[in-house]
């Protein structure tokens, strides 16, 4: 009767359990993956992660363990074979959306940590604890000899370490032969060192993050920075590395930068198999596509390559990340997305974040065993510490504070002398004010400014304010004559005349408030010329500027010369290489002198004591009873092909005690146009109609007379020769200028702001070739 029963009816009668299973599963939970990390500083942690987390997961930990806060430069690497070495071309990025034990082999996983993007311009990373990371790797770059650099950069750069770790030089205390102990650079020997050693003793009074930014600044704009080079060959079969950067995608050939292929050129980038593919946009002149292919060693070096490629122009191109397409079926190829944060996403961020302020301990070079060859830290797997020193008050345990933030190079909130009116003769005082509990020194920093019809007396009697350097409190120094002693006594308020925004001004609370009640008395002497920073000008020379140029050479002439210039323009400011290239060139001229500016008689005369009129091209006075000397260059620019030559009379702002001495200037020169280029009447007519027909040079003068100044000269130098016909490379017309009055053009956002200008001209039709050079 029971065999008749259904099995139905039996169903809810009956169970089982798996035990067996149930334990399995709890110890497959229970089970850990431990993971090493690596830093750059040479320390290791050791994470433990689920057996199934994702690399993001991972980064997260590093990330919070490190405090953090612009991570998405940094990623972690790992050997693909724990047996190759860890350097080598085996090493990958570790994945955030894939799991950590699928990509790794080994069980016991290391990781290092390391900058996976370089960024463009330091200046870009708004915290300080950001670019000591940078710093770290590019110090691992250049010792481990993936960074190639010349023999005077290295030493350059070596030196800012040295400030960055032993701070101010200190003959009593930084002997001979005190850096003998130090690993600083690749094959290093006492020349080299007896070099470093002098460069260091020009940083003094930089901060640790002074100098770091320093290093980072000169480091960008060597060839192979933040280059990751993958083994290739061309179509002739010749060994080539190819590396991502960026700017776009680079060609090196036995370490030298043979091409460069912008983002701004490459439509697409593709790889099948071991071959690696880039097409190019088509020019103008081109009814062609230009499809480059180059033969990788492998298959997974192809498909590295090319997940470089989509990630950094991701990262530096984009304002935000693709979304991942949807995945079809019967879709073959790979569909790899970069799904991080792009720059421009971390530098919004930072922009709008509170500046987070943190203490941290920098860590020392390693020390140079002599006898013993040095291991790298990838193979030791321990840290190595420097021997025990007594602390010093510069040592590098520094706390990370906003006001010590270095100047951004683009940035024009960045006080100018040049931005404004005319500045007179005041030195900027530095008033340290010490409340008495010492908890607050505020360190003031102001300058007093003043135009030429002020009817203030005794303007000249204080030392010239520097202009292209920034301003640090000098140490003290004891004068035995020609000192002048001046007192300035406080209002009811308290105040000095100093107009400084702050408190109340900005909706801010006041924390701590301290009125000077004394007089406040200071002992200078006029006229003073401090050369320490003299000879520093070769930190900025030791490597030859480029121009940006057809690589190979072209017959091209007319308007095709013309539309190829703007094509380059165009390109190199779309890429940042424009920037690069005009950071590289010299400001002065090294083989010009300027003797007759340092003479006592005319020390007064100049506006800024760094600002000096090259003799062989100053403008003489003939009929001046305060002598021949004025602080102007004459500036000839020619226009080839059209026999036009454009003269100016470049000059500083007249001061008070030289309005005579201007106008005598024009009157001899014959000028009937003179071009201020300041804040306080700018209500001039144009330049080039008001030109119209000279042949007298126009006289024209900002506040230094080389920053406006030569925006202006670029700017009409580059319309007569779109006028003409001919092709326009601003980095010729700069350095032509530079030729005859140093430091034409003042900074990288005036560069770049007239060239923008210029290719804006030719694009709109506001400027184009005359019909007598069109044939």
């Amino acid at each position: 009767m029971i065999e008749s029963v259904s099995r139905r009816a039996l169903s809810g009668s009956s169970g089982s359990y798996h035990v067996r299973g149930a334990e399995l599963a709890r110890d497959r939970r229970l089970k850990s993956l431990a993971a090493t990390v690596v830093f750059l500083d040479e320390t290791q942690h050791t994470f433990q992660l689920d057996k199934r987390a994702k690399g993001q997961i991972l980064l997260d930990l590093v990330f919070q363990h490190l405090e953090l806060i612009e991570k998405d430069y940094f990623g972690l690497q790992y050997a693909e074979n724990p047996t190759v070495y860890p350097n080598s071309d085996a090493m990958r990025w570790l994945d955030p959306s894939k799991q950590v034990k699928k990509q790794i082999r080994s069980k016991g996983g290391q990781f290092f940590f390391k900058v996976k993007f370089y960024v463009s311009d330091p200046s870009k990373l708004q915290e300080e604890y950001t670019r000591y990371q940078f710093y770290l790797q590019i110090r691992r770059d250049i010792l481990h000899g993936k960074l190639q650099l010349p023999t005077s950069t290295a030493c350059l750069i070596a030196s800012y370490t040295v400030q960055s770790e032993l701070g101010d030089y200190h003959p009593e205390e930084h002997g001979p032969g005190y850096l003998s102990k130090l690993q600083l650079i690749p094959g290093q020997t006492e020349e080299m060192e007896k070099k470093i050693c002098e460069l260091h003793k020009l940083h003094k009074g930089q901060l640790p993050a002074d100098a770091e930014f320093n290093f980072l600044d000169h480091a960008k704009r060597l060839d192979m920075y933040g280059v990751e080079l993958h083994k290739a060959r061309d179509s002739t079969n010749k060994e080539i590395q190819l590396g991502v950067t960026s700017i776009g995608l680079v060609v090196f050939q036995n370490n030298i930068k043979i091409n460069v292929f912008s983002w701004s050129k490459i439509v697409k980038i593709s790889f099948k198999r071991k071959q690696f593919f880039i097409q190019l946009r088509r020019e103008q002149s081109e009814n062609y596509d230009t499809l480059l292919g180059f033969n990788m060693q492998t298959y997974r070096s192809s498909k590295n390559l090319w997940k470089a490629c989509v990630e950094h122009h991701t990262f530096f191109r984009l304002h935000s990340p693709k979304m991942r397409p949807r995945r079809f079926p019967l879709t073959l190829s790979s569909r790899f997305t970069y799904s991080g944060r792009t720059e421009f996403q971390t530098v919004e961020d930072g922009k709008h974040r509170a500046r987070v302020e943190r203490t941290f301990i920098r860590s020392p070079s390693k020390r140079i065993v002599h006898g013993v060859n040095q291991v790298p830290i990838e193979e030791k797997g321990k840290v190595v510490s420097a021997p025990a020193r007594p602390p010093r008050p510069y040592d590098n345990k520094v706390q990370s504070l906003g006001s010590r933030e270095p100047r951004q190079a683009w940035v024009e909130g960045n006080n100018s002398d040049d931005e404004g009116g005319f500045l007179s003769l005041r030195e900027e005082i530095n008033t340290s004010t010490h409340t008495q509990g010492g908890a607050f020194s505020p360190v003031l920093g102001s300058r007093i400014l003043s135009y030429v019809d002020d009817d203030t007396a005794e303007r000249n009697i204080y030392d010239l304010p520097d202009y292209s350097e920034p301003t640090s409190s000098p140490a003290p120094q004891i004068l035995d004559d020609g000192l002048v002693t001046i007192r300035l006594t406080p209002d009811e308020q308290g105040r000095f005349g100093f107009n400084v925004k702050g408190g109340l001004d900005l909706d801010i609370p006041i924390l701590s408030r301290d009125t000077g009640n004394g007089e406040l008395t200071l002992t200078v002497r006029p006229n003073a010329l401090y050369n320490a920073l003299a000879g520093t000008d070769e930190a900025s020379e030791e490597e030859p500027p480029y121009r940006y140029v057809p690589d190979a050479p072209h017959s091209a002439v007319g308007s095709d010369a013309l539309a190829q210039s703007m094509l380059l323009l165009a390109d190199g400011l779309a890429s940042g290489a424009l920037i690069a290239q005009y950071e590289q060139l010299y400001r002065k001229n090294p083989e010009l002198t300027s003797l007759e500016s340092k003479k006592a008689e005319n020390q007064n005369k100049n506006r800024y004591r760094d600002i000096s009129p090259y003799d062989v091209t100053r403008v003489i006075l003939m009929g001046c009873v305060n002598g021949d000397y004025i602080n102007a260059n004459y500036v000839n620019m020619e226009i080839p092909g059209s026999g036009i030559i454009n003269r100016y009379i470049a000059t500083q702002g007249p001061l008070s005690s030289t309005v005579a001495d201007f106008w005598q200037m024009v009157l001899e020169a014959g000028s009937t146009l003179v071009v201020m280029l300041t804040t306080l009447v700018e209500r001039g007519q144009r330049v080039r109609a008001a030109r119209t027909g000279m042949v007298e040079p126009a006289v024209v003068h900002c506040s230094a007379g080389i920053g406006r100044t030569g925006v202006l000269v670029l700017m009409e130098t580059a319309l007569c020769l779109i006028e003409a016909n001919q092709p326009v490379y601003p980095l010729d017309i700069v350095r032509s200028m530079r030729d005859q009055r140093a430091m034409m053009i003042q900074n990288a956002s005036q560069y770049k702001f007239v060239c923008e200008a210029v290719h804006k001209a030719y694009t709109e039709g506001i400027a184009k070739p005359l019909i007598e050079f069109s044939r």
